[in-house]
């Protein structure tokens, strides 16, 4: 769509011509990909339906991440300090 969207700044392509070269038959519907394309970039473009709006934000969500990534660490150290004896008193019977 890059290459497309330049062109019809630089390269004369009209939204007729785009609509015919990709198949599009709603004008209105190219018309709204390309602003969204304008404003956000690729990730304008891509499907956001059935998405809680804590995931469209992609920083806050490898925030989110981050953070369950270091409780689970932490979970891990606990359990593993816990399991060490008990593993240690059977191998030593």
């Amino acid at each position: 769509m890059g290459q497309i969207n330049s062109g019809v700044d630089k390269e004369g392509w009209t939204y007729r011509r785009i609509m015919e070269h990709l198949g599009i038959p709603d004008r209105h519907r190219l018309k709204v990909w390309m602003k969204k394309y304008k404003q956000l970039g690729e990730f304008g473009l891509m499907d956001q339906r059935g998405r809680r709006e804590e995931y469209v934000d992609q920083d806050r969500y490898v925030k989110k991440l981050k953070r369950e990534n270091s409780m689970l660490k932490k979970c891990l150290k606990i359990w593993m300090r816990e399991v060490q004896p008990i593993s240690m008193r059977r191998s030593s019977k």
